[in-house]
């Protein structure tokens, strides 16, 4: 049961993690927001000054709030669950690190292929991202992603974990 639990919850943080891109490429549109996104994407990308329509900024900032609470529920429910079901380090580990796994192989197949080099969702509300991208089959930063992975979110795991088995 534990593990659907995460499995569950791993699918609940990368929805939340949808809402928010969408929200923040569709609705809020502030660059200030694609924090993540290469520097040449960032240079790139021109102040939206105008909403796409009237309260399309408030929508997508809801949808933001929504979003961030659904990412802390995940980390709610999975640290309460564990601690009532009596994880050990290396539980509560496997826990955070198939959520964040899901989450990040989800992230660069999802968003980093699909969304922006095969449907240019973000080229389509940003045209100017269009040049940036052209000709390339991933998104600039493969890297850093494949960092996360398998370097910051095991690490981060790790941390997590230890702290909860000490509770």
């Amino acid at each position: 049961m534990n593990m659907v639990l995460t499995l569950f919850l791993a699918l609940v943080f990368c929805v939340a993690i949808t809402i928010m891109m969408f929200a923040a490429v569709a609705f809020v549109q502030d660059s200030r927001l694609f924090s993540s996104a290469p520097k040449e994407a960032r240079a790139a990308i021109i102040p939206r000054d105008k909403e796409i329509f009237y309260g399309a900024r408030a929508i997508g900032w809801a949808l933001i709030v929504f979003s961030i609470l659904m990412i802390l529920g995940v980390g709610v429910i999975s640290i309460w669950d564990g601690l009532r079901s009596g994880f050990t380090f290396v539980r509560f580990f496997v826990r955070f690190i198939l959520i964040f796994s899901i989450y990040k192989v989800y992230d660069m197949v999802c968003f980093d292929y699909f969304m922006l080099m095969k449907y240019h969702f973000f080229q389509f509300y940003f045209p100017e991202l269009e040049t940036v991208y052209s000709g390339r089959k991933y998104g600039f930063n493969i890297k850093s992603q494949l960092i996360k992975l398998f370097v910051v979110f095991p690490a981060a795991s790790a941390i997590a974990a230890w702290i909860c088995s000490r509770i």
